[in-house]
Parts: C-alpha cells; sequence; structure tokens
C-alpha cells in the first residue's frame, strides 16, 4: 500500500508544539506520520499517540515510524476519544494535542474511496471503512429537505434546494453511485459562473463529506477533550481547511481565552468562568509561498495555537 500525504505547515506546527518540551504527545489525525515524525526527531525524549479513522493511514505512519519504537503508539479511532486511548496508556495528561483536520492527499487521489470528483468512483467517503454509511446512502435515502440543510450547513451552497430537489428526482429513476454522475448533475444545476471559480461540485461534496463523517461535531468534541487531557503549559494546535472548521477553533480558543462570560452591564462578574487556554496566534498562521509552490493543497490552510494555563 503506497500511503502518500504531504503535511502542511509542519515546521511550523512542530514549532508550538515542542516548545514546551514535553514528553506525551498526541497526533490526532497521524495520516502517514509526517507530523509525528518531525516531533519525535525534535524531542529524543518524548512519545506520540497517533489516532487516525483511516485504517489504511495508521498501516503508513505505523511502517514509517517503526524506526522509534514504542515512542509512537497507533490507535484506530475519533480523536475525540483521545482521553480512552490516553488512559490505556496510563497517561493521565499530555503536554501537546495536533490536530490537522480535513482529507488526506490519498484519500483525495484515491478514486475508490469517492471523496473527489475529479475522479469516477463509488460514492463512498468514508474516513472510517468499518463503517457502513456511505454518501451514496445518505443520496438515496435522506428526505428532500434533510439534503438542503446538509448543503447548506456544511457547503454553503447557495443553490442548495435546486441541487436537493434534482437528487431526489433522479434517483427515482435509479439509486446514485458513482462520483461522475453526481458531478456532472452538480455542473448543470450550478453552473460555474455561481461559485466565483470553484468547480461546481465543490461545496457539494465537502458537505456530503463533512455530514457523513460527523467532522465538525468531532471538531467541537476533540477539542474539549484536548482541553480536559492537556497539563498546564501543553499546547493545542489546530490546522484547518475551510471556514466552517476555522470559526468553530477560534470560537473555542476566544471562549477559553477567556474569564468572564457575563452579558456586558453586569456590575461584577457572576458567571463563574475560569480562563484555561492563551491564544498564541492572534491571526491565524497561512503556508508560506516557498510551501504554496510545493503544495497547493496547502494555500486554505489556516494553524491556530493555544497554551493550557
Amino acid at each position: 500500500m503506497d500511503f502518500k500525504h504531504q503535511p502542511v505547515m509542519l515546521s511550523e506546527a512542530i514549532e508550538y508544539l515542542a516548545a514546551n518540551h514535553g514528553r506525551r504527545f498526541i497526533d490526532g489525525t497521524v495520516g502517514a506520520g509526517g507530523h509525528s515524525r518531525l516531533l519525535l526527531e525534535r524531542l529524543p525524549e518524548c512519545e506520540v499517540l497517533g489516532i487516525d479513522r483511516d485504517s489504511e493511514a495508521l498501516q503508513a505512519a505505523t511502517a514509517n515510524l517503526a524506526q522509534f519504537g514504542r515512542r509512537f503508539q497507533a490507535r484506530q479511532g475519533r480523536f475525540a476519544q483521545m482521553q480512552n486511548y490516553a488512559a490505556a496508556l496510563g497517561w493521565q495528561r499530555v503536554d501537546g494535542v495536533l490536530l490537522d483536520l480535513g482529507v488526506s492527499s490519498h484519500q483525495i487521489d484515491a478514486p475508490e474511496r469517492g471523496f473527489s470528483f475529479r475522479f469516477d468512483g463509488p460514492l463512498d467517503m468514508r474516513m472510517d471503512r468499518s463503517e457502513t454509511r456511505t454518501a451514496a446512502d445518505l443520496l438515496n435515502t435522506l428526505a428532500e429537505s434533510e439534503l438542503v440543510d446538509i448543503l447548506f450547513r456544511y457547503g454553503e451552497e447557495r443553490k442548495a434546494r435546486s441541487i436537493a430537489r434534482e437528487i431526489v428526482r433522479r434517483r427515482s429513476e435509479r439509486p446514485w453511485t458513482n462520483t461522475t454522475e453526481l458531478a456532472e448533475l452538480l455542473n448543470r444545476v450550478v453552473g460555474r459562473a455561481h461559485q466565483h471559480g470553484l468547480p461546481p461540485a465543490t461545496r457539494t461534496f465537502q458537505a456530503l463529506r463533512i455530514a457523513l463523517n460527523q467532522e465538525l461535531e468531532e471538531l467541537q468534541a476533540g477539542l474539549q477533550a484536548a482541553l480536559a487531557l492537556t497539563c498546564p503549559g501543553a499546547r493545542i494546535v489546530v490546522i484547518s481547511f475551510h471556514s466552517l472548521e476555522d470559526r468553530i477553533v477560534k470560537h473555542f480558543f476566544r471562549t477559553e481565552a477567556c474569564s468572564c462570560i457575563c452579558p456586558p452591564g453586569v456590575p461584577e462578574c457572576r458567571c463563574g468562568k475560569v480562563q484555561t487556554l492563551r491564544v498564541l496566534t492572534g491571526k491565524p498562521l497561512q503556508a508560506t509561498e516557498e510551501e504554496l509552490a510545493l503544495n497547493s493543497r496547502s494555500g486554505c490552510a489556516k494553524l491556530r495555537a493555544a497554551e493550557r494555563l
């Protein structure tokens, strides 16, 4: 198996994580192990727990990081469950958590995974292939109103109603099965003029993937888990790839960096809120021109970091 993934903002992420010279770290989206490798090399005494929903990614990471022996441990699952995986290793607290969100280059470029409209393949989109429900199941079973909600909420697709109506009409004739058929419908319904330079299928494919894999719910739960598991001085680093993810991370960091959430005008604090984080990135970091030249997919990435208090 050839699992290829080029990590984004590799050095920037590790600079934040390694700054406290910690001993135990969680890479919640380990992929092929690029970020974990640099962290293990940078801190020779540290251990890394790598988590991923994709079994192919874990196999690649385990092979790529075999030289580090038991300093690297791999677990298949959701990063929102990181506390359970850490407890199984006897880890009560960790010194850093990294979440590199979205899909990997390998997942996008594998036609059989169904993540991309650029290739003909099954409408799958499962990050964890042991799960039974696929993107085709969503298209073939959800009510039109549910499809509208998914497309608008997770894809910010302005033509959600027209698309959902056509999806339901077509499935009454034959079920949805492959990416090319869906992309052709979207080319017709959306049209290039509407998308401001984006291919017409972009927002719908994103929405289906996010909904199927519960990515935003996973992110919310994962941030809470990271907060609960990190010790004072630990770093939480998140790399996001679209505005929906970045909005959640930004709001979470800002909320946890506040010591009071009382409404304006209240004469004295009564909320009891305790500040738990210090934001390290006033504005999110973005890929350098040099990285963009090497990896065009890094163009939409944003890195935010915070320190546990």
